[in-house]
């Protein structure tokens, strides 16, 4: 039942997890961990 319960939860992080990586990749964002992905210069690749 222990086990269940433990798989449980890590099945539900590792969900919340891959669902903020695609809903900021939908976002355009480059750098998911950094503070600064928006504004980053690897976004705004070509625009001077």
């Amino acid at each position: 039942m222990i086990d269940l319960i433990v798989l449980g939860i890590i099945v539900l992080i590792v969900g919340f997890a891959l669902g903020y990586i695609i809903k900021e990749k939908k976002q355009g964002s480059k750098c998911i961990g950094c503070p600064f992905a928006k504004t980053c210069a690897k976004k705004r690749h070509n625009n001077y």
